[in-house]
């Protein structure tokens, strides 16, 4: 008879539990005795992510974006599942997979209701989709005993706008992932034999890594770079993502910057953004809005300096000054200062770039990050 605690996690995509995850489900049930089960919608990464880390996994079709007749078929097969499973924990995260999960698992009397918010839509967000998004955040807390911010601007935000009244715990310095210093380590020699062909020598490279959208930021990088490169023309901007042109395009103008000025280079998805790290000298992030952004915690691995917005999340991995630059949001001639002093300013630059990597190894090592998950866990299943 299997007596081991049985945990679910969640997520609306299987991508978020890939990513997120990774190496932590296997820790989870080989190393402190849970047994697991992966929940999320059906695709070859939930495939991927089972035959990795040797966990079960049940596919649940959800959707990311607001589709009640569609939500309420996933609330049905969620409602199933948990039924069937009898877990002791549902511990969810994105948005709609939280809303569906924490709604089920209460339902079902699942004992232990978490939820980790990732980062929030509804501070950017105006009008009736503010109410909406509001609402259901605060039936998603409504439905959970134990919430937990990613990071202290998320907490915040959640407190701020009454999102609810229960305690609200961060784990450690915040971020759900860590990193893993071995792997993202600009010294080893796979990544410094890859990065010597996407090097550029004598050209000053801005690096940006995320989707390209309008709430990240690219329309004001593409339009203050291209100025930049006119300036100084010996600058690159390597843009590695892609564009959701049905959910969140891009201007026009920036469409016609992108394919028009050979200083920038849209290389698309990159399964290891390392050696794009370890080829640049400095990343731009000027995004609207996050939760704790990975991306800037890899560059700040990888030794680069970063130009970020005073947003959740970055402004918590970025001392400006100390080992990055703090811009205002949406403001693109504050980021075009911005780039413009990283180049000039090299001495500044050089200091920021060696205070990186020891800042992010002193809050956000994998192993730390993933202790404090690990001791929540007990803490709260255990009582």
């Amino acid at each position: 008879m299997n007596n081991r605690v049985k945990i679910i996690r969640t997520s609306t995509v299987p991508g978020s539990l890939d990513t997120f995850c990774r190496g932590l489900l296997s820790e989870l049930q080989q190393e402190c005795g849970y047994e697991v089960v992966a929940v999320s919608s059906p695709g070859d990464r939930l495939e991927t992510l089972a035959a990795r880390e040797g966990v079960r996994t049940v596919a649940v079709p959800m959707e990311r974006h607001i589709s009640p007749l569609k939500d309420l078929k996933s609330l049905w097969r969620l409602l199933r599942v948990f039924r069937r499973e009898r877990p002791a924990m549902v511990h969810s995260m994105t948005p709609k997979a939280g809303l569906l999960s924490m709604m089920a698992a209460w339902i079902c009397r699942v004992p232990v209701r978490l939820h980790t918010f990732t980062g929030l839509v509804f501070p950017t967000a105006t009008g009736l989709t503010q109410k909406i998004l509001v609402f259901t955040d605060r039936l998603t807390c409504a439905c959970a005993t134990h919430i937990v911010p990613e990071g202290e601007g998320v907490r915040n935000d959640l407190t701020s706008y009454r999102i609810t009244a229960k305690p609200l715990k961060v784990l450690g310095h915040g971020n759900v992932r860590g990193i893993d210093l071995e792997r993202f380590d600009p010294s080893l020699p796979e990544v410094m034999d890859s990065a010597a062909k996407i090097r550029k020598e004598g050209v000053f490279t801005f690096i940006f890594i995320g989707r390209l959208v309008r709430d990240k930021g690219i329309n004001e990088l593409v339009s203050a770079f291209t100025e930049l490169n006119r300036e100084i023309p010996d600058t690159r901007l390597i843009l590695v993502g892609e564009q959701e042109s049905e959910l969140d395009p891009l201007s026009p103008e920036t469409m016609e910057s992108i394919s028009g000025c050979a200083s920038i280079e849209a290389v698309g998805r990159q399964n290891d953004v390392r050696p794009w790290l370890a080829a640049s000298d400095a990343l731009a992030f000027p995004s609207y809005r996050e939760g704790f952004p990975n991306v800037v915690i890899e560059a700040g691995a990888m030794g680069l300096p970063s130009v970020v917005t005073d947003i959740n999340g970055s402004r918590e991995i970025v001392s400006h000054g100390v080992n990055g630059v703090i811009i205002p949001t949406r403001d693109r001639d504050a980021l075009l200062t911005a780039m413009r002093n990283m180049i000039g300013q090299r001495e500044d630059t050089a200091k920021m770039a060696a205070a990186a990597r020891p800042m992010v190894a002193g809050r956000f090592e994998q192993s730390f990050v993933r202790k404090c998950l690990k001791d929540y866990y007990r803490e709260i299943l255990h009582k």
